[in-house]
């Protein structure tokens, strides 16, 4: 695994995104997804009138994860799984290979809006549209390299990086933070989708009724991270749902 301290300044780099559903929002329509689609703050997932608020069916969550409980989780998974090499419409699931620094919230959002219930929402004629129709039929590496030279997503990505409520950091900061979307996909299984790992990880099969929050889903997917978190509880997670406006 590459040494998570160190940054390759030889590649192209983003402003990180900050970790806010706002943001995430405002990049997704941006690029073509549907204003009946937003995103939203889990205060809680074991609190259920915190969990009353947020619209569902959820498609997909974002768990942002430090880097410490990251690493220690993935140091379970079996190290002979190959790196994926899968494409075109009969995948299960759409992964993008991340090769762009600092754009882990965008991968994130991506895979969350790409896949599932919510690929739906991606309004025909759009930059998304056209970006996965490029993308589809490609393997993992130049399937990335469609992400790395399209302008578009450059474009949008630097409008959302300005929208946080804090002042953003420089391109080549390390931010020491992961983000994981968890996607209930068209086959009803749960899928863990994250660029910087060999590639879509599946978690097992969801029932009708579970949506990407219900405890099912969790219970494959972020409670996995938050049991190797200890005492430092600083994640998030945002949930894509249907907008309340």
């Amino acid at each position: 695994m590459a040494d998570p301290g160190k940054v390759d300044t030889t590649k192209k780099h983003f402003v990180p995104l900050e970790n806010n559903p706002e943001v995430f929002t405002h990049l997704v329509h941006l690029l073509g997804v549907s204003p009946e689609l937003g995103f939203y703050d889990i205060y809680s997932i074991d609190e259920p009138e915190l969990l009353a608020f947020i619209p569902r069916p959820v498609h997909a969550l974002i768990f942002i994860c430090p880097a410490k409980a990251y690493y220690k989780t993935r140091e379970e998974e079996d190290e002979t799984i190959p790196a994926y090499d899968g494409s075109g419409e009969a995948e299960p699931i759409v992964w993008f290979k991340q090769t762009i620094g600092n754009a882990c919230g965008l991968i994130g959002c991506l895979h969350a809006v790409c896949n599932g219930g919510a690929r739906n929402y991606i309004q025909p004629g759009s930059d998304l549209e056209a970006i996965l129709k490029e993308a589809i039929p490609l393997k993992p590496s130049p399937r990335a390299d469609v992400l790395y030279n399209s302008q578009a997503l450059e474009v949008a990505h630097a409008s959302a990086a300005q929208k946080g409520d804090t002042a953003p950091p420089p391109s080549f900061d390390h931010v020491g933070q992961h983000f994981i979307a968890f996607v209930k996909g068209d086959d009803g299984r749960l899928w863990e989708l994250e660029g910087g790992w060999k590639g879509p990880l599946d978690r097992g099969v969801l029932s009708e009724d579970d949506d990407a929050l219900s405890e099912k889903a969790l219970q494959l997917g972020v409670r996995r991270f938050i049991k190797n978190m200890g005492e430092d509880l600083r994640f998030s997670i945002v949930a894509l749902a249907s907008s309340l406006d």
